[in-house]
């Protein structure tokens, strides 16, 4: 096997957290005001010059080396080769920014080592990288330098960058003055046309609206196909399905697992559900509207709090709900979505008249889904005319073994699992095939 282009070993990073007055100043900072005033900075200055090897000796382990300090990634190890595209997912706070910080060169690690073996490029937040008092054009030659482009290679490539970014008529303006939408399409376009071997995104595309999006997300693709290296930090599971055949799953700092796309997303998604409280709280309306959701709940057939079912497994959906005056025809519903934003079903209540007061209905859901993760939105209407309604809310995990105990053979073989078995029969054996 090749070496990897991006190697990852033991990577680690604190930050010093608490009040104003103890944030993690630089040494020469420090090393200033102990000059000018020693007596109130002698403790600081030796704070800042000693990093107590116990603390680094800790941070393996579960407690904090201080509670002045916290580690934002611990003990993260990883390969990436050549022409991967991989995926970084996790709850807020997980580290994936402060990796591809790390990555970048934008901030050291404390501890461990990287080797990077190409020529990086990376766009982490909006503006990173441009001046703002240069205009558009300006920063696509400071960016391509800071590459270490040469103006020949930037000169190939400028009118592809201007043409993909769509701003043109905007292109001798100060990005000082450009919208975020407009910094993200120049940084996006200059990231990805200069030719770097290795390029880092954080969630920063989310800015773009949808189109500029998809617009992102083939070029992304284009770039790995032709055989340079994606680092792909998003909130967004169908962005990562679509690119990353693989991703990495942080949490707390730490590299809990990395593998296939959809296991990943699938272990982040049902463990982040059996974090939560069984119990949803749905977002509240005033009394002025007609009505309001409460809770939603998931329940076994026999009642117990439950977020995680196995293919084939009946499940049960509790809404709780509020009506604020006398409504007729309410019905209450629940959609069932996809983490891609695909709709699956939606059930329906019995339309009722219902008087000022607390209600709830349950759902059966009996469909044969296949191993995925399921998110719900809830309405409540009249007459066709809906007053309440929330979604992507919440979620359950249906897992890749059935009530049966067999396994899923195929998590592409669509959206329901299909429960026949039919037999093969034999038409005709080749003794007695004749050819015409």
């Amino acid at each position: 096997m090749s070496t990897p282009i991006i190697q990852v070993n033991n990577i680690s990073k604190i930050f010093r957290i608490g009040t104003r007055e103890k944030r993690n100043r630089t040494f020469r900072e420090a090393l200033v005001d102990a000059i000018t005033s020693p007596i109130r900075n002698l403790s600081e200055l030796h704070r800042l010059t000693r990093f107590d090897k116990k603390q680094l000796d800790n941070h393996g382990g579960t407690d904090q080396p201080d509670t002045d300090y916290i580690w934002a990634v611990k003990d993260v190890s990883f390969d990436v080769q050549e022409g991967e595209v991989v995926g970084i997912i996790g709850p807020n706070g997980a580290g994936k920014s402060t990796l591809l910080k790390i990555l970048s060169r934008i901030t050291e690690p404390t501890s461990g080592e990287i080797m990077l073996h190409g020529r990086v490029s990376s766009l982490l937040e909006v503006g990173t990288g441009f001046h703002p008092e240069l205009t558009g054009r300006e920063n696509i030659y400071l960016n391509g330098t800071i590459l270490g482009m040469r103006k020949y290679e930037i000169d190939r490539k400028f009118d592809e960058i201007v043409a993909f970014s769509e701003i043109e008529k905007f292109l001798d303006t100060p990005v000082k003055r450009y919208s975020s939408g407009m910094y993200v399409r120049l940084a996006f376009a200059v990231a990805a046309h200069l030719e770097p071997e290795i390029l880092l995104i954080d969630e920063v595309l989310a800015v773009g609206d949808v189109a500029f999006q998809h617009k992102c997300m083939g070029k992304m693709g284009d770039v790995a196909s032709s055989g340079r290296t994606i680092l792909f930090v998003s909130h967004n599971m169908a962005a990562i399905r679509k690119l990353c055949r693989h991703s990495i799953l942080l949490k707390g700092g730490c590299a809990l697992s990395k593998g296939p796309t959809e296991d990943i997303i699938n272990t982040y998604l049902s463990s982040s559900s059996l974090e939560k409280d069984h119990i949803v709280h749905l977002p509240r309306v005033g009394p002025e509207k007609q009505g309001s959701g409460l809770t939603l709940s998931f329940l076994s057939t026999d009642n117990k709090p439950k977020s995680d079912y196995k293919i084939g497994e009946e499940w049960l959906i509790h809404l709780e709900f509020q009506i604020f005056r006398k409504t007729e025809h309410v019905i209450a519903a629940i959609g069932l979505i996809t983490t891609d934003g695909l709709p699956l079903t939606t059930f329906w209540s019995k339309p009722r008249d219902l008087l000022p007061g607390k209600y709830s209905t349950d759902f059966l859901c009996d469909l044969p889904l296949k191993a995925m993760t399921i998110q719900f939105a809830v309405g409540l209407s009249s007459y066709e005319r809906t007053f309440y309604y929330v979604d992507r809310i919440d979620s359950v995990t249906i897992s890749s073994i059935s009530k049966d105990k067999q396994p899923l053979r195929a998590s592409s073989s669509g959206v329901l699992m299909n429960y026949q078995e039919s037999e093969i029969v034999q038409v005709s054996n080749d003794a007695s095939s004749k050819h015409v």
